[in-house]
């Protein structure tokens, strides 16, 4: 199976799609936009690895310490985003691609491989179950979201101080947000509109370094959103999603 996959590099980033957002136009530019940020990881040692077929099924991970997430680990590797979707489900590649970055780990002498998940299965979030059947274990929590590890050494990773704190000091609707994801121009374009259109007051902040990702004041993958000062969900909204968490 494993000749049915390819990693993405310099050689070929301009042939190459991305999984996630493949022919919807909207998505377009962000597609530009992540491209630039892989190009900018690459040489960090970060790995974008796909199935050769025009369909959603990839892994994207990084060492720790490199990786823009509040979470702290010693010589650990942080899986982003792992994703089948669509027909290709039920077809062994989530098991492949998985088995993939915990042979890369071990071959780079890393301590171990961790990844956010929660309990309650949520988009964007690999599936809890598939990583704790495959030997992660839940080595820390911040509320109804966990860092599963699969620890090579007996060493275990863990939320920084900072994303504990689950809260900022403005009442307004304020999302986090970095550039990783091809999804998110059009989701900030979504919710510009419809705050502007309903007079809701809106702020983002852009985490456009890794410093700041690591200082994000909650649980961050690539999104996180306040509201009335608390920390909601690090789930990618559009304007329905928007809706629904105003309703609350």
């Amino acid at each position: 199976m494993d000749e049915d996959f390819v990693n993405i590099s310099f050689e070929n980033m301009d042939e190459e799609h991305l999984c996630c957002a493949m022919a919807d136009k909207k998505h377009q530019c962000g597609v530009q936009m992540k491209k630039a940020w892989l190009k900018e990881q690459i040489p960090e040692g970060h790995i974008f690895r796909k199935l050769g077929v025009k369909g959603k099924v990839f892994i994207e991970y990084a060492p720790l310490e490199k990786a823009w997430v509040p979470i702290h680990g010693a010589n650990y590797l942080y899986i982003y985003c792992l994703w089948v979707a669509g027909a290709f489900k039920g077809k062994g590649y989530a098991k492949s691609l998985l088995e993939y970055c915990i042979e890369d780990g071990k071959k780079q002498g890393n301590a171990g491989i961790c990844i956010l998940s929660s309990p309650k299965k949520k988009p964007y979030l690999a599936e809890e179950k598939f990583l704790l059947h495959n030997g992660f274990q839940v080595v820390d929590s911040i509320g109804e979201y966990e860092l599963l590890a699969l620890s090579f050494d007996g060493t275990k990773p863990y939320f920084a101080e900072n994303a504990k704190r689950g809260t900022i000091d403005r009442d307004t609707l304020t999302i986090y947000f970095a550039r990783q994801c091809p999804f998110i121009p059009n989701c900030v374009e979504q919710i510009k509109n419809y705050c502007g259109s309903n007079g809701i007051s809106v702020e983002f902040i852009e985490v456009d370094s890794l410093e700041k990702a690591k200082s994000v004041p909650c649980v961050f993958n690539n999104w996180a959103v306040f509201l009335n000062r608390k920390f909601v969900s690090v789930q990618l909204l559009n304007e329905g999603g928007l809706k629904k968490i105003l309703e609350r």
